[in-house]
């Protein structure tokens, strides 16, 4: 299997809309209730465009099959250097080392915007994105016990934190 990581182009954006409207309908990885239209997956491509995150694609023969992005993770000053990150790989594709590949590059290209801290807000539940951050480094650094309700429930949501070092 030949992974291309790169940049996304707006070509990009059916998609992406594609997988993170997978991850909202039917799984805890993504806390909106509403599926996104193609006019809001664009204005969130322009928004990330704009305040030079990154945004990358995992393609194959063509095909982009995930996506990963870093932004904002609160906006008062003091935050700058830390950035929260997501990775979202198509359901066809999950465990193949795609959100490997898609993260790696994430790091790479937050320690070459000179971030100091990665934070992951992760489903306290999801033990399978919970040991995949672990094998990159992340460590636990709190719960926040019923943060959020989604398919019915109360969810709570932990967060985890790579150190970045040069």
């Amino acid at each position: 299997m030949n992974v291309t990581i790169r940049p996304a182009t707006i070509n990009d954006l059916p998609a992406i809309l594609a997988i993170v409207n997978y991850a909202i309908l039917h799984t805890t990885a993504n806390y909106n209730y509403d599926i996104q239209t193609i006019e809001i997956q664009s204005q969130w491509f322009f928004d990330k465009e704009k305040q030079n995150f990154p945004v990358v694609v995992a393609e194959i023969n063509g095909l982009t099959i995930g996506y990963g992005t870093y932004g904002t993770f609160r906006e008062k000053i003091g935050y700058k250097y830390t950035v929260e990150h997501s990775v979202y790989v198509s359901e066809d594709y999950i465990g193949k080392g795609i959100g490997k590949l898609l993260l790696n590059e994430l790091i790479v290209l937050a320690k070459s915007q000179r971030y100091h801290t990665m934070i992951g807000a992760i489903d306290a539940n999801n033990s399978g994105s919970i040991a995949f951050h672990k094998k990159f480094g992340f460590k636990e650094c709190g719960v926040v016990k019923e943060a959020a309700f989604k398919f019915d429930k109360w969810l709570d949501l932990l967060f985890m934190q790579l150190i970045l070092k040069e």
